[in-house]
């Protein structure tokens, strides 16, 4: 079956292969948080997105293969959960952005700023700091061949969603640092192709959400 991204929490988990990396989404309870567990195809290595809960599960679907790091995108408690006890039984080092590592359970032993990149095997990912949701806020960007013809993947977190930008509490100065990172740093730069992957629910492209940015701006949040 082909891949949809429609997980729900205690449902069964959804697979894409890709050219380099395969991607298993799996939604977890009680807020329907999705967690992201990336293996690079070529040695097995692996990187999860977001220990949010179920420490259980997301060990399951870990397994024996290495796991590289963790990777929480914000310090909002529905999205790391599980990071203790993931972290405690992998070995593997947490990365968050500064801003946002003193929230967290564990210590941030492997900080990223905006622009780092983050490897496991042989796969490269893009850290993009999206501020507004929270100081410390990240998405991941995954771009195997480095084209504007293809298709990039973004793992955004509580920044971006179908419909508009992660919740900014109606703080005006906070929409629009957001939105305007948004704009400036992935739609400006990544093409409609680009599939993105959000911290709760389903995945959407950028060029289905493009039309709607002046709206976004619009209605302010």
């Amino acid at each position: 079956m082909s891949y949809t991204g429609e997980v729900e929490a205690g449902g069964p988990p959804d697979v894409r292969d890709l050219p380099g990396l395969t991607i298993t989404k799996v939604a977890v309870g009680p807020y329907d948080n999705n967690a992201y567990l990336l293996r690079c195809a070529a040695t097995g290595r692996q990187l999860l997105v977001d220990a949010a809960n179920e420490a259980s599960r997301l060990l399951r679907l870990v397994g024996d293969a290495p796991l590289d790091r963790i990777v929480t995108t914000h310090r909002h408690q529905d999205h790391w959960e599980a990071l203790a006890e993931v972290a405690a039984a992998t070995g593997a080092p947490v990365t968050a952005h500064p801003f946002d590592a003193e929230a967290l359970p564990v210590p941030v032993t492997a900080p990223v700023e905006h622009g780092d990149v983050i490897t496991f095997g042989e796969v490269a990912l893009e850290v993009v700091h999206l501020r507004g949701h929270t100081p410390g806020s990240i998405a991941l960007l995954y771009d195997a061949d480095g084209s504007a013809s293809g298709q990039p993947h973004l793992f955004t977190g509580d920044s971006l969603f179908p419909g508009g930008v992660g919740n900014t509490w109606g703080d005006p100065t906070r929409f629009r640092s957001l939105l305007d990172d948004v704009e400036e740093r992935v739609f400006a730069r990544l093409p409609d192709s680009t599939w993105f992957y959000p911290g709760h629910g389903k995945d959407s492209t950028l060029g289905h959400e493009r039309p709607a940015l002046p709206e976004w701006r619009a209605r302010g949040w």
